[in-house]
């Protein structure tokens, strides 16, 4: 039975990168298990927030692709605690119910290893047999995402009804400050929803005068730009351009990238981007983003999940 191209029920969270710009921390915590506290006062694990929204957005399986050895981090963040930590919970109910759901996510995860680090696309790439042909939502691991009334994880996987099986990145308003940091886009609005955009080019972190004479997209500013917001629903055909673009070396500053295998993606097939409206991002990307971000994801946003 052919795969079904609209609707998503699978997410990928690429968790294998060496955190370099956290070093030393990095060296005794991958950045992804650093602690956030979010609006009810918890200190959670980055990632299990991304387990949390994606759950309540009716996502049933997601990849987690870690370095070798690291494996076994799953296993220990999202295992039941040992007996006397349980006990010393009791005291904190809002944390024992923590404890108790912890062991939940680790039904829904599958673990996939990346066994060099050979770049971003190369990461997503070893999720190939999880996808199966089936549309995906891909994460940032290192970004986390907020919004009201509709949380951006579903409101990005709603777009597989719309996509034709082609690929959606979900985007954001940047401005020339933000442009070194993202990927950037130009491309027409349709007539019918202005928040979907055929994508015309895609250019990672592009210089600002290159910005401004070519990525644009109509309905911005003079000096407004749409960015990679973090999100990406992939089609099924990214990981056929990704195969070809590793066994034919093609590499970025030494690395298989994946904005270059979204760019061949738009010439074969089209590809489409979503503008995110009412979402946040939340960059935790250096020490720096983090330390802002935690203290605005901290801020009770009065989100109601739908």
């Amino acid at each position: 039975m052919p795969a079904r191209l609209d609707v998503v029920t699978k997410a990928v969270i690429p968790l294998a990168g060496l955190g370099i710009r956290f070093f030393p921390a990095s060296q005794a915590v991958k950045k992804e298990w650093m602690p956030v506290v979010g609006a009810d006062g918890i200190a959670r694990p980055m990632l299990a927030y991304h387990l949390l929204e994606l759950v309540a957005a009716g996502i049933e399986q997601i990849c987690l692709i870690v370095q070798p050895g690291d494996d076994h981090l799953i296993r220990d963040t999202f295992s039941k605690p040992a007996p006397e930590v349980l006990r010393r919970l009791d005291a904190y109910p809002a944390l024992a119910e923590e404890a108790r759901r912890l062991p939940d996510f680790r039904e829904r995860v599958q673990i996939v290893l990346q066994h060099e680090p050979a770049g971003y696309g190369h990461a997503v790439f070893q999720s190939r047999a999880f996808a199966n042909g089936e549309m995906v939502l891909l994460c940032l691991g290192d970004h986390l995402f907020r919004g009201a009334p509709v949380s951006p994880y579903r409101e990005c996987a709603a777009q597989a009804a719309h996509s034709g099986g082609r690929t959606v990145s979900a985007v954001n308003r940047i401005g020339p400050a933000q442009l070194k940091s993202y990927g950037t886009i130009a491309g027409q609005r349709r007539p019918e929803n202005p928040r979907l955009i055929d994508v015309e080019q895609i250019v990672e972190k592009p210089a600002i005068d290159l910005a401004r004479r070519e990525l644009r997209v109509n309905g911005l500013g003079p000096d407004e730009f749409l960015g990679w917001f973090g999100l990406h629903l992939l089609g099924p055909s990214i990981y056929d351009v990704l195969a070809q673009m590793i066994r034919d070396n093609v590499r970025d500053k030494g690395e298989v990238q994946l904005t270059r295998a979204q760019d061949i993606q738009r010439e074969r097939e089209g590809y489409l981007a979503w503008e995110m409206t009412a979402a946040e991002r939340f960059d935790f990307g250096t020490p720096d983003d983090y330390l802002d971000s935690l203290m605005r994801f901290r801020g009770d946003p009065d989100v109601s999940r739908n």
